[in-house]
C-alpha cells in the first residue's frame, strides 16, 4: 500500500518522525510520503528510522493560496531539498506564520479568550512549522474545547472573524518551484468544502500549464462526486490520480493507509521526476 501524504510532529501531526514510520511499518505499507506544511526538517530522522520492506517518498506540502484568496494546497514530492529557491519560498512560507499567529491570538483575546503566543509555543515541537493546529491545542489546554475538531468548528475556520490570511504563493508558482527543483507536484484534497472556497476545476488548465503532475482523489474529505469529478480533470489533462490518509497522528481522525496510491499511478509519478528520490533502506 502506497500513502502519499503525512504528517509529523515537524508541522501539525502529534507522531514524531520515527514513530510515523513505526506506524507505518505496523499498518503493512510498502511506501509512504512525508510531507510537512512547508518543510523538510523531518526528512533526516525518518530516513534514520526507514526498515527493509518501507519506502520513503520526501517532500512537503506547500501552503498556496489563488489571486482570489482560495487555499491551495499543493504536495511537492521527490525534489532536491537544496534548491534555492523552493527552500526560500518555504521559509518565507513559514516565517509569514509567526505575524498571522500573533493577529489570530489577538483577535481571540479581544473576545475573552486567555490565550497567549507562550501557550502556543508550548505545544509546538522544536524545529516544527508553526500552524492552527497549535493554536487549537493551546485551547484544548486551556480548556476552552476537547478536540481539534471542536475548535476547528468553533473558531478556527477559514470564516471565522479570527481567520487571519498568510502569505503564500500561488499554486502555479509553488508548481513551478517543484519542478524546477525536480520534483513532482500534486495537489491535494482540491474539493474539500468542508475547509472553505476550492478551487474550479477550470482552475486546473493553468496548473497543468505550470506543470501539475497529479491530483490527490482519493482523500477523507471528497465526496464521490468530488472523485468522480476529480478522476475527470485527471483524464482530461493526463494528469497522475494520487489517494492518501492525510493522516495527522492524535491530531485528526485519519488513519494511515485509509486511502491509497495505485502502484501503476505512482509509477507514473516517480517518472515525473528529474531524478529517481524514493528512499529504500539500508539493512538495520
Amino acid at each position: 500500500m502506497i500513502d502519499l501524504h503525512t504528517h509529523s510532529n515537524f508541522s501539525d501531526g502529534t507522531d514524531t518522525p520515527a514513530e510515523l514510520i513505526n506506524k507505518a511499518h505496523a499498518a503493512g505499507l510498502t511506501t509512504i510520503a512525508l510531507t510537512d506544511h512547508d518543510t523538510v526538517a523531518g526528512w533526516d530522522e525518518a530516513q534514520e528510522w526507514l526498515r527493509p520492506g518501507l519506502d520513503l517518498v520526501l517532500g512537503s506540502e506547500i501552503s498556496c493560496q489563488t489571486d482570489d484568496g482560495i487555499s491551495v494546497h499543493m504536495l511537492g514530492l521527490l525534489f532536491d531539498p537544496k534548491n534555492q529557491a523552493l527552500r526560500t519560498m518555504m521559509a518565507a512560507t513559514r516565517d509569514n506564520r509567526v505575524g498571522r499567529m500573533h493577529k489570530i491570538i489577538a483577535r481571540l483575546t479581544a473576545a475573552g479568550y486567555e490565550i497567549s503566543m507562550e501557550d502556543v509555543e508550548a505545544e509546538l515541537s522544536d524545529g516544527a512549522t508553526l500552524g492552527r493546529p497549535h493554536l487549537a491545542d493551546a485551547l484544548i489546554s486551556k480548556g476552552y474545547m476537547k478536540s481539534r475538531e471542536e475548535v476547528f468548528a468553533e473558531v478556527l475556520h477559514n470564516d471565522s472573524p479570527f481567520y487571519v490570511a498568510h502569505y503564500s504563493p500561488t499554486p502555479e508558482v509553488a508548481i513551478a518551484h517543484i519542478k524546477a527543483a525536480g520534483g513532482v507536484a500534486v495537489i491535494a484534497h482540491a474539493m474539500s468544502s468542508l475547509r472553505g472556497r476550492v478551487v474550479s476545476p477550470e482552475s486546473f488548465e493553468s496548473y497543468v500549464a505550470a506543470g501539475l503532475d497529479g491530483i490527490e482523489v482519493f482523500h477523507r474529505d471528497h465526496t464521490a462526486e468530488n472523485r468522480e469529478l476529480l478522476v475527470g480533470v485527471a483524464a482530461e489533462f493526463d494528469l497522475v490520480t494520487t489517494g492518501a490518509s492525510d493522516y495527522h497522528g492524535n491530531g485528526k481522525l485519519n488513519q494511515l493507509a485509509e486511502f491509497h496510491t495505485a502502484p501503476a499511478e505512482f509509477e507514473r509519478l516517480e517518472s515525473r521526476a528529474n531524478q529517481r528520490r524514493v528512499v529504500r533502506a539500508t539493512k538495520r
